[in-house]
């Protein structure tokens, strides 16, 4: 029977590409998405992979979709923490909504996710969660103290997961991306973009599949003696 992989954000960007590449490797994806249902249907229809809606920053929302999920699929083997949004801005700008938005979502959404899910794996001996986190969660970012915060806690939750789920046959690891060439970079003002990518050694942008292949291999059962880690995949932007 194949196994059942929640991808949070799945349905556009890197999410999409992520959704895809499980699939590809006989993994039955679910891809959650918060807003827009008519692409979320476009997706569906284009791929043949079931989408379900619901807010990760919700707790409770999370526990009902992972049971709407279930109930359609069967048990969840494999999330992956992909979901996120941005609200730039510096600190005297910045609102407090901005910064609990982006908590709420892209830190807390990881939380109240493993929280629907982490029981079943390890009843079952056996799971994956894979949470991506962000070179500006390494680094830091001018403009992103709630982004850099939430995406730099998603590395330290994944390593104090990591130890709680060994002895169960689950493994939590980290995938943190560089600039990728996604909508969200394609909005960066073209100025800017040149800036950042004569910073990347590789001298371009990457693409979604390569993250999405990062995904696929920590989701697999070759990288069950991989926990905790951090897979950085950056086109060597920020080496550490």
């Amino acid at each position: 029977m194949a196994r059942v992989a929640i991808v949070t954000g799945g349905t556009r960007g890197i999410g999409e590409a992520i959704s895809l590449a499980l699939k590809e490797k006989g993994i039955t994806v679910a891809a959650n998405f918060a807003g827009d249902e008519s692409k979320a249907k476009s997706f569906t229809e284009k791929h043949g992979i079931q989408s379900f809606r619901w807010n990760v920053a919700d707790f409770d929302a999370c526990q009902e979709g992972v049971r709407r999920v279930e109930d359609a699929l069967g048990p969840v083997d494999i999330v992956v923490n992909n979901a996120g949004i941005t609200r730039d801005g510096t600190l005297l700008k910045m609102s407090y909504e901005a910064w609990k938005d982006v908590i709420d979502t892209n830190l807390g959404g990881c939380f109240n996710m493993a929280k629907a899910t982490f029981s079943g794996m390890k009843d079952r001996g056996w799971g994956r969660i894979v949470n991506i986190g962000s070179i500006n969660g390494q680094a830091g970012q001018y403009g992103q103290v709630n982004y850099a915060a939430a995406k730099s806690g998603i590395h330290g939750f994944t390593k104090a997961l990591a130890q709680e789920g060994a002895r169960f046959g689950i493994t939590v690891n980290a995938i943190a991306p560089g600039y990728i060439d996604t909508d969200m970079v394609a909005a960066v003002p073209a100025e800017v973009l040149a800036k950042i990518v004569a910073k990347i050694p590789v001298g371009r942008l990457g693409q979604a599949h390569e993250i999405a292949r990062g995904v696929a291999f920590l989701c697999s059962d070759d990288a069950g003696f991989v926990t905790g880690s951090t897979l950085s995949i950056n086109g060597g932007q920020h080496m550490y």
